[in-house]
């Protein structure tokens, strides 16, 4: 009796089973097929910080079975590469990989996306974006410019650029044409140095030609890929105008509402993929590069302590200016700055002495 049991038993469990197997291609049937297309605000090239966007196209491809195909594009090809925002909130393509503060000309509130002179680092962008709060205050703000965002990269603590000479003192700032983006160039304009917006893969002709005297990008392994070095010696450290910047993928908000539910929660899982993905590749591949550029003449340098804290106090009063005049800048800086406090505190302990003690052994 208890075998007939066990066999009817099994026997219902077998065919439910079979029945669970047949439903999932077809409910992988009933979603429709969605082609999106994605211009990216970087050169092919650059394959660490243009492959956030293949990362995240491949990802959803092998998720949906192929049926959610986002087609990616090299900046130039659709749209010039700052223009990217621009193309997702006209609808000219269903999303982009770019930076936030890039777009500070519309608005300085853009930065905080991105990175903030002096702000949090990468690991504390995301502690902000994902768990802080900083996911609903970004949105609120880039609902005004009809579309939503996704953390879909970072490059951790930039270094501080190329320059052609050295600069030792705030005053040998003065007069310098410095390709930087975001807030950093606000700042630096306010001890003299005057400031540029070009694309990564326009920053080498104009320091070749002396167009500019120095320019940032990201870090080693970008940096030497692009040939910086072979017409600027002086690499200086730290950049700090970009602790832990975040590249996002920016989506058209009407295009992201006709997504099936099951689509929406790929990209998202498929966008936090590509966020850590990329940080760890990075982190993996500039010791290297450093090394590299160190052995072919390159001089690293430290900016001094008072540039550094020239610019921490410009930056400072430019945040209580905005503020002052920009309510949606003064939404966002007042609670990123109440957190950016509490995490510089927890980081101050535990972090800052175990660095410290493997860097130096003090």
């Amino acid at each position: 009796m208890q075998r007939r049991d066990f066999l009817k038993k099994a026997s219902v469990g077998a065919v439910a089973g079979a029945a669970t197997t047949l439903a999932a291609p077809a409910i992988a049937q009933a979603l429709p097929n969605i082609k999106w297309r994605l211009t990216s605000s970087f050169p092919k090239s650059l394959d660490t910080i243009y492959g956030g966007a293949e990362v995240l196209a491949n990802r959803l491809r092998a998720m949906t079975g192929g049926k959610f195909d986002i087609r990616v594009f090299p900046g130039g090809e659709i749209v010039p590469g700052l223009q990217a925002l621009d193309a997702v909130q006209q609808g000219t393509v269903e999303c982009c990989h770019t930076c936030s503060y890039y777009y500070v000309g519309k608005d300085k509130t853009f930065g905080f996306g991105t990175s903030i002179p002096f702000g949090m680092t990468a690991r504390q962008m995301n502690a902000w974006i994902y768990y802080g709060g900083g996911q609903k205050l970004l949105d609120e703000f880039y609902s005004n410019y009809n579309v939503l965002s996704f953390a879909g990269g970072n490059t951790g603590t930039q270094m501080g650029g190329w320059w052609r000479k050295e600069v030792k003192t705030v005053a040998d700032l003065k007069g310098i044409k410095m390709r930087i983006a975001g807030l950093g160039g606000t700042v630096f304009s306010a001890l003299g140095v005057v400031p540029q917006q070009i694309a990564g893969g326009d920053i080498y002709p104009a320091l070749e030609k002396g167009t500019i005297d120095a320019a940032e990008w990201v870090g080693p392994y970008d940096d030497e890929k692009l040939g910086f070095y072979k017409v600027a010696k002086n690499y200086y450290y730290p950049g700090w105008w970009e602790p832990g910047p975040v590249i996002h993928f920016f989506v058209n908000k009407a295009e992201w509402a006709k997504l099936p539910k099951e689509y929406q929660e790929a990209f998202q899982a498929a966008a936090y993929e590509a966020n850590v993905t990329m940080m760890a590749e990075y982190d993996h591949k500039n010791p290297a590069a450093l090394a590299k550029l160190m052995q072919a003449g390159v001089k690293v340098k430290e900016f001094s302590s008072d540039i550094l804290k020239a610019t921490y106090t410009a930056a400072t009063e430019l945040y209580a200016d905005e503020a002052g005049k920009n309510p949606e800048f003064k939404k966002i800086f007042t609670e990123y700055d109440k957190y950016r406090r509490t995490q510089s505190a927890w980081f101050s302990l535990a972090e800052r002495r175990m660095d410290g003690f493997l860097q130096t052994g003090k």
